[in-house]
């Protein structure tokens, strides 16, 4: 049971991380600021998560 716990959490991990890459790319932000969110999020999932959500371009 553990392992499907573990790969359920994962998944819904993986789509708020493909949600949040979205809501970067389609922000009015400009493309510098684009790919730095966008690499903090690849290079550091949970801190740069957390960062984007509470500092991050809105909209």
């Amino acid at each position: 049971m553990g392992i499907e716990v573990g790969g359920l959490l994962g998944l819904i991990w993986l789509i708020i991380l493909i949600w949040a890459i979205v809501k970067v790319a389609k922000s009015p932000a400009g493309p510098v600021a684009k790919l730095l969110w966008i690499l903090a999020l690849l290079l550091f999932p949970l801190v740069g998560l957390i960062v984007w959500l509470l500092m991050g371009p809105k909209g």
